[in-house]
C-alpha cells in the first residue's frame, strides 16, 4: 500500500551545498510516513496521522531499487520499529543528514544526548533531558530542541514528557494521543 512512489526528486541547499532529496511515502499504524533524504543521509520524516487508516505493521513498495540506500535503511529502521521496536538495535541507524545536527549547537546536543542515552520503552523527563545533556536549569531549551527535532522517531522525541508525568504534545498535535500510542507500543514490545 504505497503512497507514493516513484519517489519525487528534487534539491534542497543544505549547509552551503545542494543536495538532491528523494521522497518516499510509507504507511504505519499511525497513518503515512514521509521521508526525505539525499545521497549522505535522512532530511526529515514526517507523519501525518490518520486513524481511519491505522492497520498492522508498516507497508511500502517491493521497488526500491531507485531509492538512495539511507532511504531504503530508514525504510526497514521504520518497519522494523512498528513490527517490533526491540529489534531496531540490532539494525544499524540511518545516517541523518541534516543541518540542525551537523553543528555543536545546544539543539544539536539534546538531540544527540536523547537519541543515545534514552532507550526503547524508557521515558525521561525535559529538567532530566536537560541535565543529561549538560544544563541542568535548561528543561524549556530541550523542549525547543523538541520542536526542531527533524526526524521524529529516529531520535525518539516522543520518549520526553513532563515531569508531572503528563505525556504533553507530540510533533506539533494537540493533544498527546501520538506520544501515548508510541509509548505503548514500546512497553508493550519490551515487555515481552
Amino acid at each position: 500500500m504505497l503512497v507514493n512512489m516513484p519517489p519525487r526528486a528534487r534539491t534542497q541547499k543544505k549547509l552551503g551545498s545542494i543536495c538532491e532529496l528523494q521522497t518516499v511515502s510509507l504507511k504505519s499504524p499511525l497513518g503515512v510516513i514521509h521521508i526525505s533524504c539525499c545521497r549522505e543521509g535522512i532530511h526529515t520524516i514526517e507523519l501525518k496521522p490518520d486513524y481511519k487508516e491505522c492497520g498492522c505493521g508498516c507497508v511500502c513498495a517491493d521497488d526500491q531499487l531507485k531509492l538512495f540506500p539511507e532511504c531504503v535503511s530508514c525504510v526497514a529502521w521504520l518497519k522494523a520499529y512498528f513490527k517490533d521496536p526491540n529489534s531496531t538495535h540490532t539494525l544499524p541507524l540511518p545516517y541523518i543528514h541534516h543541518p540542525i545536527l551537523q553543528g555543536g549547537s545546544w539543539t544539536a546536543c539534546v538531540l544527540r544526548t536523547l537519541q543515545s542515552k534514552v532507550c526503547v520503552g524508557e521515558v525521561v523527563s525535559y529538567a532530566h533531558l536537560a541535565q543529561l545533556a549538560g544544563r541542568p536549569r535548561a528543561a524549556r531549551a530541550v523542549g525547543g530542541a523538541m520542536r526542531k527535532n527533524p526526524v521524529p522517531l529516529l531520535i525518539p522525541c516522543h520518549r520526553v514528557c513532563l515531569s508531572s508525568g503528563v505525556a504533553g504534545h507530540y510533533m506539533g498535535c494537540r493533544g498527546d494521543h501520538l506520544k501515548l500510542w508510541l509509548l505503548e507500543h514500546e512497553k508493550n514490545n519490551t515487555s515481552q
